[in-house]
């Protein structure tokens, strides 16, 4: 045994992810221990809640779900008035944080694409706050915003590998919140970049904790659903309740980092026990949200693919997956 504890102890990788484990398991039991009355007062209005559910018309859409067992909105096109949740948001101020990462080749590919068509249909009437993240500011292109929005660029390190990158987001928009998100937003939304805005994204999608739906699962058998399967990894999962796509997640802030801040200890212990999630943070945001049920569902309208032929569901498509030549996107 004391052998083995010293090999463990003279890999520099182990003691590296054990320490984090460790610290993030510490930040994580004192952030659950604090109220948010100990928190300055600027940050208290990240506390504050628009409650329009009781308007949402669950019968609309009678051929598709429109409500989780939990009781949780599952929105699709016809069951809100837009006007309404517009009007109470600009009357409350509400202010909107855009996360997205545009690394390497994806932002000379996608970044232009994807701001210019968010400036057209992402909560207009509000306050919203780009972020992006990138390792090449330099190369970040200049856009006209419209009034009350604006950009930011976080600059973050390189990485050898896409996995990587993917995966260490979730620590990086937890800084991001806790630093500089939290003095200026009381929302938040995380999208991936290789997308592009369609139509209407509005402020009917706001709520404490919103996951999507994944287009090419949302009416499959559970069965069929993409989990982790392998019980080593902290994501493992036998079952669930639906597939989430990580292209889209948000909510408040708290609530937002509280998953970030999840599913970042959950990746460094699968690493500490050389283990990879199979499909990386959303294997594991997957595995948050079976754990800590969502309360607002975002349904395929706003993340669809439009190579699917089965279409019948989607009345409107808010954002679409741009094409992608993965092969020349990730050759670094």
């Amino acid at each position: 045994m004391t052998r083995m504890f010293a090999q463990v102890w003279r890999s520099a990788t182990t003691r590296c992810c054990l320490f984090v484990v460790l610290v993030s398991s510490t930040v994580l039991y004192l952030r659950r221990s604090l109220d948010i009355a100990d928190y300055p007062p600027e940050e208290k209005l990240l506390r504050q809640r628009i409650n329009l559910d009781h308007t949402l018309n669950f019968g609309a859409r009678p051929l598709v779900q429109t409500i989780t067992p939990w009781k949780a909105p599952i929105l699709w096109e016809g069951m809100f008035d837009p006007n309404l949740y517009d009007q109470k948001h600009i009357e409350n101020d509400s202010s909107v944080a855009l996360t997205v990462f545009a690394v390497g080749r994806y932002l000379d590919a996608y970044l232009n694409t994807f701001i210019t068509s968010a400036e057209k249909h992402f909560m207009l009437g509000l306050q919203v706050t780009y972020y992006v993240f990138t390792d090449l500011p330099e190369k970040v292109p200049t856009i006209e915003l419209g009034p009350r929005r604006s950009l930011k660029v976080i600059q973050v390190p390189k990485f050898s590998r896409w996995q990587d990158i993917s995966m260490m987001r979730m620590k990086m928009i937890s800084d991001a919140i806790e630093s500089e998100i939290s003095h200026n937003c009381n929302y938040i939304f995380c999208l991936d970049v290789d997308q592009e805005f369609k139509g209407r994204f509005g402020s009917e999608a706001l709520g404490d904790s919103v996951a999507l739906l994944h287009a090419w699962y949302y009416k499959r058998p559970k069965e069929s659903f993409t989990y982790d399967r392998n019980p080593k990894s902290k994501a493992f999962m036998e079952t669930g309740d639906y597939y989430y796509h990580a292209a889209i997640f948000g909510g408040v802030l708290e609530k937002v980092k509280d998953l970030a801040d999840y599913c970042y200890l959950k990746i460094m212990e699968d690493k500490l026990n050389n283990v990879e999630a199979l499909w990386h943070d959303e294997s594991h945001l997957n595995k948050y949200f079976w754990l800590h049920k969502p309360s607002r569902l975002l349904s395929p309208e706003y993340c669809w693919d439009t190579v699917i032929v089965q279409n019948e569901d989607i009345n409107v498509t808010r954002l679409i997956w741009a094409s992608k030549n993965y092969k020349e996107l990730r050759t670094r």
